[in-house]
């Protein structure tokens, strides 16, 4: 076992001893040890309940005949967190999640690990940290928050962001918001929707990576605790029969992911993570392997926020292993490759059929003949951008209109909220990379006020930075390279036109290359926003959005 280096023998009479001062006995301590990382706080919905969901895994590990041992992990809340300093370190908290679990692993030999996030960066880095260190392991979440019910209609968190853009248009009262604000988030959970963390979730399932269920089973059900239980028991098989990580995350599970992502319509965030997860798995994935997958899947779901079915609709519906079932009669999925569960994907999916053909439409009639998300290229974005083209009305499919520059998210946010923006405009919000942000910040408050004062229909944003999974609209993030960097996005100036055509999947600067030469000459990198501490060290190690955001 693993776990020998640290029990085994006469030299490690002194490790014994150290863990028989917290309470292990000798038979405890001859078995099987498995590493349990909680990622529980008290800061972040998501994770309030992750006690208990952990002691459901560790009471699975024990009827296995297995030792769970519990540690800890950090996690931000991106609501919390939005629309001020603490963005910035958001994404960089998935590095140091992913080298937390690493280090907890290594300098502690377990024989296994499971890890418990359940939220935006908290769910990548861990996925990352299992793959980096390819022992057998298991992921399970905290599953998604139950919609709220507010004068008759289901919302969510997202509600109250276009609800701040109601209110400064008049369409809504400071009153009526802070009701709203009352019945959005009704339960503990990842926020309520398609939105980051749940596509992230959903996809560590179609990865293979957690067993069925995992993406959609509510929070507060109590299948949630059950399936925990099912996989601390589940971790002692992948330990006996030594079932790792990276013998189940293969090029091809990695396909299979992506076509449940655009089948999904998955937030913008999944081209930032999924890549990362997949340089931690030794696989080459690049982003033109979105588009591959998403000219060959229909879109099949129409979820929060672009559509109306929250992640209970679809956990009624079949949940993703119905999904996988739908998509495979189009060919695309590859049912043999492994999961955690022990069986073959197909083995999983084949006996879960669509229960609701309202929310998991069929094949034949899909929402969208193409996947839910597109990467765009062209002169403003070389090394190419992302948008979610499933929540982008049909009449801003193919957009022109004069750029209206901001040198920062606080920027563009106070010109939208104070009536600045016209109809037909294209918003840019740059410096706000990886390295220029630092940290990519994730940009719902604009989007959801430009929702909120009713011109998403008229108006496109773009940005370096990245958006929410929360966002709809023609919403257009991870400009590569970035402004920081002196990539074209730099050289915009005030009215020039921008061309966005999501359909061809162009995105363009309609200025003509010795002006935009003459424009690269005058440019000088500006001073970092951050000249100290682990954000300074970020912006200094941090790669491109186009590769995913990694620290190489």
């Amino acid at each position: 076992m693993r776990s020998d280096k640290m029990k085994k023998g006469i030299e490690r009479a002194p490790h014994r001893s150290l863990m028989k001062a917290m309470g292990y006995t000798d038979e405890e301590i001859k078995r099987p040890i498995i590493g349990v990382a909680n990622s529980f706080n008290e800061i972040i919905p998501g994770h309030i309940h992750l006690r208990q969901v952990v002691d459901a895994v560790k009471a699975g590990i024990r009827m296995a005949g297995g030792t769970p041992v519990e540690f800890g992990g950090i996690g931000v809340c991106d609501g919390i967190a939005m629309n001020h300093l603490g963005m910035r370190y958001s994404l960089a908290s998935r590095e140091l999640i992913a080298d937390s679990v690493e280090v907890m692993a290594q300098a502690h030999p377990f024989d296994g690990l499971v890890v418990v996030p359940s939220c935006d960066k908290i769910t990548p880095g861990m996925i990352m940290a299992i793959l980096r260190l390819n022992i057998p392991s298991i992921m399970v979440t905290g599953g998604p928050m139950l919609t709220g019910t507010w004068h008759g209609k289901k919302v969510n968190l997202i509600s109250v962001f276009e609800g701040i853009g109601e209110v400064r248009s008049g369409r809504m009262t400071e009153k009526e918001l802070c009701s709203l604000e009352d019945e959005a988030c009704p339960t503990c959970g990842s926020c309520a929707g398609m939105f980051t963390a749940n596509s992230m979730n959903c996809l560590s399932e179609a990865l293979g990576l957690s067993l069925p269920g995992n993406g959609t089973i509510p929070a507060v059900s109590a299948r949630r605790y059950r399936l925990a239980k099912k996989t601390g028991m589940k971790i002692m098989e992948l330990v006996e029969k030594d079932i790792k990580p990276r013998d189940i995350a293969t090029d091809v599970t990695f396909k299979n992911a992506i076509a449940v992502d655009m089948a999904l319509g998955c937030s913008t965030n999944t081209v930032l993570h999924v890549p990362a997860i997949a340089h931690e798995a030794r696989v080459d994935l690049p982003l033109d392997v979105f588009n591959e997958m998403s000219t060959k899947t229909p879109h099949l779901c129409s979820m929060i926020p672009a559509g109306s079915h929250s992640l209970y609709d679809l956990d009624l519906a079949g949940g993703i292993q119905a999904v996988l079932n739908e998509l495979d009669k189009t060919g695309i999925i590859d049912g043999e490759v492994m999961t955690v569960s022990g069986r073959k994907a197909r083995e999983n999916f084949s006996v879960c059929p669509v229960r609701d053909h309202q929310v998991i439409r069929p094949v034949d009639d899909p929402y969208h003949g193409e996947g839910g998300l597109a990467i765009l290229y062209g002169n403003l974005a070389p090394d190419g951008s992302v948008v979610k083209q499933s929540a982008v009305a049909p009449e801003m499919m193919k957009h022109k209109g004069p750029a209206r520059v901001f040198e920062s998210e606080d920027e563009a946010y106070e010109a939208i909220l104070a009536g600045r923006i016209n109809p037909g405009d294209v918003v840019v919000i740059r410096y706000e990379g990886p390295k220029g942000g630092p940290g990519m910040p994730e940009m719902l408050s604009p989007t959801s006020a430009i929702v909120g004062m009713g011109l998403d229909r008229q108006v496109a944003l773009l940005t370096d930075g990245r958006f929410s999974g929360g966002t709809k609209g023609a919403a257009i993030g991870h400009i590569s390279p970035e402004a920081a960097e002196g990539g074209p996005i730099a050289l915009i100036q005030e009215g020039d036109m921008i061309s966005v055509d999501i359909t061809a999947k162009r995105l363009d600067i309609e200025v003509d290359e010795a002006e935009l030469e003459k424009r690269r000459a005058a440019w000088k990198q500006p001073e970092p926003r951050i000249k100290e501490g682990y954000m300074a060290r970020y912006a200094r190690m941090v790669s491109s959005g186009a590769k995913g955001a990694i620290v190489e």
